[in-house]
């Protein structure tokens, strides 16, 4: 099993596609990494050979912006706008839709699911 950034891919599909199992690697930054390192995308990652794994490792770690580091910028940019205490910030700290969205209907995903309000009994 090929391991590159920390990820293992899957040996049964092609390398184009095993590629985007890597967090910040998508189709077409895939298909550059792979011309760039002389590969063929439609080869299977068992295929591959150790020499060709490495190019495509040196390559990422050339790139930068991978897995970890990524994840780790996204945090750091979110809790800035958090502590900053901009708009965006205050919709992430409260849980709520980030770019606009409307929250009157709709949002459940972000929101959670609804709290059911407490009726008082009916007298008799």
């Amino acid at each position: 099993m090929a391991r590159i950034a920390g990820v293992d891919l899957p040996r049964q599909k092609r390398v184009e596609i095993a590629l985007t199992y890597i967090y910040g690697i998508g189709v077409s930054r895939s298909n550059k990494i792979l011309s760039e390192a002389g590969i063929d995308p439609s080869v299977r990652v068992k295929d591959l050979s150790e020499e060709e794994s490495n190019r495509i490792a040196k390559i990422l770690d050339a790139q930068g912006g991978v897995e970890g580091d990524l994840r780790k910028d996204v945090s750091m940019n979110i809790k800035r706008l958090m502590e900053v205490g901009s708009y965006r910030g205050m919709r992430h700290r409260r849980n709520l839709p980030v770019r606009g969205q409307r929250t009157h209907t709709n949002a459940r995903t972000r929101k959670g699911p609804r709290k059911a309000m407490i009726r008082p009994k009916a007298k008799a």
